[in-house]
């Protein structure tokens, strides 16, 4: 079994708090798929404006951890660790759809699937499950790119 703890996922994503949104890998297969979970807990900074009377994790943040965690499988699958000069840009999002709220004290599991990868693009199929119910699912597309180095002055 494949697991990664906090310090790990920090090799491979450049996200940090408030906006890392992997706590741990369960589980990868090279090149196929990846589980990990979200603890989500009421000190979470989003829950203080969304929403202070019925807490509920925002949707593009719940996009956001599974993007984060697809990252973390095409780093895993390619065997590189990203450094100072890659990007993982987001290029798609195709069938978002949100099935249950998201609230504190539930736990994400995310599991996610490599549907294709070619050409510098890859598209995944990304779902999420709160005690094995569907909260939300998506395919996503990534494409690594690296950062252009600043022109030097004259």
């Amino acid at each position: 079994m494949n697991s990664l703890d906090i310090n790990q996922i920090k090799q491979y994503l450049p996200h940090r708090y408030p906006l890392l949104l992997v706590d741990r890998v369960l589980d990868w297969e090279s090149g196929k798929r990846l589980t990990a979970i979200k603890n989500v807990t009421v000190n979470e900074e989003f829950f203080n404006g969304h929403f202070p009377h019925k807490p509920v994790m925002p949707g593009v943040l719940m996009i956001e951890a599974l993007a984060q965690a697809s990252a973390l499988l095409a780093f895993l699958s390619i065997g590189q660790k990203p450094d100072d000069n890659a990007v993982v840009y987001f290029l798609g999002i195709d069938g978002a759809r949100f099935k249950r709220p998201v609230e504190p004290g539930d736990q994400l599991r995310m599991e996610i699937e490599i549907l294709r990868h070619a050409r510098g693009i890859w598209k995944f199929h990304a779902r999420a499950l709160v005690d094995e119910q569907l909260a939300v699912e998506a395919e996503l597309m990534c494409t690594m790119r690296s950062i252009a180095e600043p022109a030097a002055a004259d």
